[in-house]
């Protein structure tokens, strides 16, 4: 067992100390929000994820204000927002390697430019890029695909790839390790404006999008994840990550023509289905970027509530209160009241178990228009619903 210090309580941060914890070590975890952390030692989580609040409530983690230095590890999980260009803030990242004791080792799990750590003074500096995905974080830190760890100390490299336990690593140097997390998200990103404009030819040539990405995940090339049209991507990484890619690519002169296309595309992609979108009275399913999760960062769903105008409501299973001006119900039932259309933009599962027939009859004009394609399209038509989709030319599904 280690004594593990985690700088940061936010989503990544709490992750790892609640999973580190469970791995059987010993865990300190820091963060300068002291509200927040007086919350934390009293078992309340703000996070809506699986399993983590009760990782939490099961081990003995010290939640502080003072930072920790009697530690072996240091891992540093503080934001790393993006500015105007694209480019990463380092300041808390900074202000913690500042701090670190020369003995211990300096994990950076925060998502770092390419080329950070080479320009960090502290002799045992690990890269570590973390790649939880939101909904299923806790399950991806204890039975990762991988774990990526790089440094030009190969010693701390796998002492760190050793806290994970037996599980498959990569082992790396530094500049690597910071350029593969953002490729996989980036190559992700493209990934998703590829079936996103792919569904938009669907719907003008007649073509199924279903039929169309049933064909493509067979082919073990191309592989079944991330094709699934939908409002755009978002979240708290894809649209960080690329800017950030881009922002590096362009300071070693690259031209990276293939990511800045995605990017475009995806911009299109939430103008494109604002457009969809006609009434007054606009009712929205799903706020949060992902089912899974309270998450609101640079949500699609929040980006195309933007572009609309009228009476705007929303239902959310993860979010109670009013979101940019957006009044937040809380039930479907009462959403649908006089609305003259419904908007599924986040792929929970109950969404598709929706009473369709008791919804309609509250509607103004029952019209659906479902961009996650989740909803049982014939039971929505039989409840007297005007089906909108996307890559169906005519809502078929």
């Amino acid at each position: 067992m280690h004594r593990i210090g985690v700088v940061g309580a936010g989503y990544v941060g709490l992750t790892t100390a609640a999973c580190l914890a469970h791995l059987g070590h010993d865990v300190v975890c820091a963060d300068v929000d002291d509200a927040k952390v007086g919350r934390l030692r009293r078992n309340e989580v703000d996070l809506v994820e699986p399993g983590l609040a009760e990782l939490l409530e099961q081990h003995d983690i010290e939640f502080t204000t003072v930072f920790p230095r009697d530690v072996d590890f240091l891992f540093v999980c503080v934001p790393t927002p993006a500015g105007e260009r694209g480019e990463a803030d380092l300041t808390a990242v900074h202000d913690v390697v500042a701090q670190v004791p020369e003995n211990t080792v300096l994990v950076l799990k925060s998502t770092v430019p390419v080329g950070t750590a080479r320009g960090i003074a502290h002799q045992q500096t690990v890269s570590n890029p973390e790649f939880l995905r939101e909904g299923h974080a806790v399950e991806d830190f204890l039975r990762p695909q991988r774990v990526v760890v790089g440094s030009a100390d190969l010693d701390a490299a796998r002492r760190v790839a050793a806290l994970y336990g037996d599980v498959p690593v990569v082992l790396t140097d530094n500049t690597t390790a910071e350029l593969i997390k953002y490729a996989c998200n980036s190559f992700l990103a493209v990934k998703l404006s590829f079936v996103n404009t792919l569904a938009e030819l669907c719907e003008r040539v007649g073509a199924d999008i279903d039929g169309v990405t049933e064909g493509m995940r067979l082919d073990e090339r191309i592989g079944a994840a991330f094709l699934q049209p939908g409002p755009g991507w978002g979240g708290s990484c894809l649209p960080k990550d690329t800017r950030a890619l881009l922002s590096t690519a362009r300071e070693q002169d690259v031209e990276f023509a293939t990511l800045r296309a995605a990017v475009d595309t995806n911009d299109h992609q939430v103008r494109r289905i604002a457009e969809k979108i006609e009434g007054d009275r606009i009712g929205l399913l799903g706020l949060t970027f992902k089912a899974g999760t309270n998450d609101l960062r640079d949500s699609p769903a929040l980006a195309i509530a933007r572009l609309l105008d009228g009476d705007i409501r929303a239902y959310d299973p993860a979010i109670s209160q009013e979101v940019d001006g957006i009044t937040v119900v809380g039930t479907p039932e009462e959403l649908a009241d006089g609305r003259d259309v419904l908007v599924v933009l986040t792929e929970w599962p109950e969404f598709a178990e929706l009473d369709w027939p008791a919804l309609a009859g509250r509607m103004a004009t029952p019209v659906l228009v479902d961009t996650r394609g989740v909803v049982p399209a014939d039971k929505v038509r039989e409840a007297g619903f005007r089906l909108v989709s996307v890559g169906r030319p005519d809502g078929r599904r």
